[in-house]
This record gives structure tokens, C-alpha cells and sequence, in this order.
């Protein structure tokens, strides 16, 4: 049984290992990717003084307004808690467009863009730098990753069958990558060792990246995790759940300020802002849009949670508000799969680890290579 383990995780990864290098080398690179873009891009996500208090959301909307192109209208704006970053000012198009101001000059600091490193490095462990078929055809580079990746977990679990300590003295052997024993067992060491600490987040990143790849295995994994497969509309038991906490609504000082009239959309937003940044202390950001509140937290788990609330457009009053915790199963497992796959769960800790087991990735089918050649070339000389 080991000796079939064995010709599996060789015959996989002789065909796939440049695959796997160049998926798990982007995916490493695009780990810190909003850091290295806010250090580069620094004047525009950054004030370049804070000063006492910022100014009214709808006075910035409308120093925004007018630099727009036509046919793009302001759809949200998104508040940091570090009084440091600008004000996010979000654009109807084109997709995930937006602009930064100075909250506290008002100045348009102008719009981010991605990088081309790590456009690149994006496409590459996406789609191998493919691009669709404009006449519907087969998405070849989207589905080779799909493919390597898929297999990449069967040679990551027949790794781990086929190195598995059996003695205490082998496990020894197993911590420890030997740097004075020369290049064949350092690269030895680096294949079997490196694996092994890299394993689980290998496999963690490899199956989830797999639910983006193929409709039936994100299913699959959704039905694993007792998540029904259609999306509900209305989730019922959550409704009914809120409905019997105290629903919030804003002071009775707010109240006198939201004056029912048609006016402006974005006259309320600045209220409506102060209310619920009073409610939510430590959030990590609240994005608001026509009607509805968007607040994000910094905690450990799933980086996408967030709680919600609704609120009347022309009186600016809080008519709803859904807690994470009610939020559907769907929702709070897409974000858990995307926090895993990206390291992000547990903080920065999560996310150097998750770094430095995708490098490994990388060198994985390299030093495989170099141990395959040895052994046939010593195979060769006898």
C-alpha cells in the first residue's frame, strides 16, 4: 500500500509541481498585498493631519460629487475607527470603485489602484494569467488551477502517509532541518520537514480555494458543514429571533435633528454614523449606503462578520438591526472560507504563518524535483 502512496505522490507531482509552485508563490505574494498597497499608495489612504473633529459625511459627499465622471454616482461611504485613514467614498462603477478624502479638509486625495505586481501575482493563482473566452469556451487556465489544486491535496495527504514518524527518534528527525549537512539533506530536510509544519494550512488553503474553482465541491462542502445548498430569501428563524430583542433606535437628541423631508439622501448620514459608531465602540469600520449600515469589527474568526441595521433614508431613523449571529449559515460560512484561505482568522499571527507555509508550498515540487533526479541518477550509475 505505501509503495502505490509513493508512485501517486510522485506521478502527481512530477506533471504538477511547476502548477503547484506557481499557485502557492502568487497566493504567498498576495498575502500582504493591502499593506504593501497602503505603504506605496500612502497619500491616498492617509490624512496628512488629524485634527479635532472631521467634517459632516454629507459636506465631503458633496466635495466628491463634482470630480466624478458621468454616469457614476456615490452609492456608500466607509468610516474607519483609525482616525488616521480617509474617509472611503464608494462609486456605482466601475466595480469596487472609490474615492478617498481628507475628512478633515475635504480635500479628494483621488482613487487606489491595484498594483501590477500583484495583478499579476492574482491572476497568476487564479487563472495562470488566462483570460475567459469571450464565446463561452472552456476557461483553461481557471480550470488547470482547479485541477492542480484538487490534486494537490491528494499528494499533500499521501505526504503525509508516506513520512509519518513511527519512532520518538524519527520524530526528532522531524522538527529539524539540518543547515551543516550539506545541499542534498538540507533540501531533504526542506522537502519532508517543510512539508510537514506546512500541512495543515496547505490543506486548509487548498481546500478551500477549491470552492471557487467547482460548483459541486462548494456544495459539497457547504452540505458537510449543514449548509443547505439554496440560498433563502428571507431567513425566517433569524427574523423571528431579532424581533424578540430590544430594537435600537437613535436618542430622543438625534431624533430632533432628523427632519422628515426630501431632501438630499446623504443628509442623515452623519447622524445616523454618530449613532451607531456610539452603539458599536470597537468596530473596525462602518460602511453606510442608501438605507442600510454595514458594521465590521476587529475580532479573531471570521473576518467578513458584521452586523447590520436599516434606517430611513429621509428621516435618518433606525428601523432594523440584524446581529452577525443571526446572519444565515451561507453568509457566515463564505466568510469563514475566506478568511481560512487567506490566513486571516487569527490576526497577524495567522497570516505570517499563512505566508511562510505558501512559500514552502512553492519550494515543495522544486526540491522534489532535485531529490527525483538524485535517485535516478544514482539508479543510473549502478
Amino acid at each position: 500500500m505505501k509503495k502505490l502512496f509513493r508512485q501517486l505522490h510522485l506521478w502527481l507531482s512530477i506533471p504538477l509541481g511547476l502548477v503547484i509552485t506557481v499557485i502557492c508563490f502568487s497566493g504567498a505574494m498576495l498575502v500582504f498585498e493591502k499593506e504593501i498597497t497602503e505603504c506605496v499608495q500612502h497619500d491616498i489612504y492617509f490624512v496628512e493631519e488629524v485634527k479635532n473633529s472631521p467634517l459632516p459625511i454629507d459636506s465631503l459627499i458633496s466635495n466628491v460629487a463634482p470630480t466624478l465622471n458621468e454616469g457614476v454616482s456615490i452609492t456608500g461611504i466607509t468610516v474607519s475607527s483609525d482616525p488616521e485613514r480617509c474617509y472611503k467614498v464608494n462609486l456605482s462603477k466601475p466595480r469596487r470603485a472609490a474615492i478617498y478624502v481628507d475628512q478633515y479638509t475635504g480635500e479628494v486625495k483621488g482613487s487606489s489602484s491595484r498594483l501590477p505586481f500583484f495583478n499579476t501575482m492574482f491572476r497568476l493563482h487564479r487563472f495562470l494569467l488566462d483570460k475567459r473566452d469571450a464565446n463561452g469556451g472552456v476557461f483553461w487556465g481557471k480550470q488547470i488551477v482547479g485541477i492542480s489544486t484538487l490534486l494537490f491535496v491528494v499528494i499533500l495527504i499521501t505526504g503525509i502517509i508516506l513520512w509519518w514518524p513511527k519512532s520518538k527518534k524519527a520524530w526528532k528527525n522531524l522538527v529539524t532541518i539540518r543547515l551543516r549537512s550539506g545541499w542534498k539533506r538540507f533540501l531533504y530536510d526542506l522537502h519532508v520537514v517543510g512539508g510537514m509544519y506546512a500541512i495543515v494550512f496547505l490543506l486548509a488553503m487548498a481546500l478551500t480555494g477549491l470552492t471557487w474553482s467547482y460548483p459541486w465541491y462548494r456544495n459539497a462542502f457547504y452540505s458537510l458543514f449543514g449548509v443547505e445548498q439554496t440560498v433563502q430569501k428571507n431567513n425566517t428563524k433569524g427574523n423571528e429571533h431579532n424581533d424578540k430583542r430590544e430594537k435600537k433606535a437613535p436618542d430622543s437628541s438625534i431624533d430632533t435633528v432628523f427632519v422628515a423631508e426630501p431632501q438630499s439622501p446623504y443628509l442623515h448620514w452623519q447622524d445616523v454614523y454618530e449613532y451607531v459608531a456610539q452603539e458599536n465602540a470597537d468596530y473596525k469600520q462602518i460602511t453606510i449606503s442608501n438605507g442600510s449600515v454595514n458594521v465590521s469589527f476587529n475580532r479573531i474568526g471570521n473576518q467578513r462578520a458584521s452586523d447590520s441595521y436599516k434606517f430611513d433614508n429621509q428621516t435618518g431613523r433606525i428601523t432594523d438591526h440584524t446581529y452577525y449571529s443571526d446572519n444565515n449559515k451561507r453568509n457566515k460560512l463564505r466568510g469563514w472560507i475566506y478568511s481560512v484561505h487567506v490566513g486571516s482568522c487569527g490576526g497577524m499571527v495567522t497570516r505570517i504563518l499563512a505566508f511562510l507555509a505558501a512559500l514552502l508550498g512553492a519550494t515543495l515540487p522544486l526540491t522534489g524535483y532535485y531529490l527525483w533526479i538524485k535517485r535516478l541518477n544514482k539508479k543510473n550509475k549502478k
